[in-house]
């Protein structure tokens, strides 16, 4: 199996030619980060640097292609890792499957790994704490893996993975029922109509954006949550409410 070290590689340095001596030192940066990030020297430059140019650059080639490759190996190689594990039914592994490989999570491994002051990102969208998003983190974090495996393959990929992700897989995320189905089960349980959600508002720029979303029962109550989509503020909505009423 493919070993890889966070933090104890030393970072590959390589000469950068530039005009601008700032972004000649950026681009170091962000070759050194890879380099002790993934374990060894980059190969293929113009990849990472894809992986990790937001939309905003208004360059020909941007991180989603390889964010829509990096989210199916990142699915393979969590789907593979929860069979060998568990022998729990394919309702739970579904369950935690989807946990781990959601975008709040993958935001959280990003914010783990340091990825965000790295993200190539415009003036504006920088502006407007593009770096933040969960959206944003998530997609890079998903585009990196989708590099990893492009330069070097599923092995390297499912040994990063492991690493990366090992806080939430050993933390148990996942393992509790979702929020949403919770609540849902809670409604049925005590005799009530199901769960009503509701979007309340949705501000900011389409890459920082915020919804605000209400879920009612009738006859119990109400709950609103924010969140940087709105399947999220929905989750986060469902939970506020079982805290207040279940």
């Amino acid at each position: 199996m493919d070993l890889v070290h966070f933090g104890a590689v030393q970072p590959y340095r390589r000469p950068v030619l530039s005009a601008d001596p700032a972004k000649a030192a950026q681009t170091e940066a962000r070759t050194a980060f890879i380099a002790a990030l993934t374990g060894g020297p980059i190969e293929q430059e113009a990849l990472w640097h894809e992986a990790l140019t937001h939309g905003s650059m208004g360059e020909a080639r941007d991180y989603q292609r390889l964010e829509f490759l990096g989210d199916r190996v990142l699915g393979l190689a969590i789907a593979e890792w929860l069979h060998e594990q568990s022998d729990a039914a394919e309702g739970k592994l579904s369950q935690r499957l989807n946990a781990l490989v959601s975008r709040e999570t993958c935001a959280g491994v990003a914010r783990a790994l340091g990825v965000a002051p790295h993200i190539r990102l415009g003036k504006q969208a920088r502006d407007d704490g593009a770096a933040g998003s969960d959206n944003i983190l998530g997609d890079v974090m998903e585009a990196l893996i989708g590099a990893l495996f492009v330069e070097r393959g599923f092995g390297a990929a499912r040994a990063f993975v492991r690493r990366a992700w090992d806080a939430p897989m050993s933390g148990g995320t996942g393992q509790s029922k979702h929020p949403k189905a919770a609540l849902q089960e809670w409604a049925a349980g005590n005799r009530r109509r199901p769960p009503e959600y509701a979007l309340i508002s949705r501000a900011g720029p389409d890459h920082a954006a915020v919804f605000t979303v209400r879920v009612s029962v009738h006859g119990v109550g109400e709950a609103e949550a924010a969140g940087p989509s709105k399947q999220e503020a929905e989750t986060r909505a469902a939970r506020d409410f079982m805290a207040r009423f279940g």
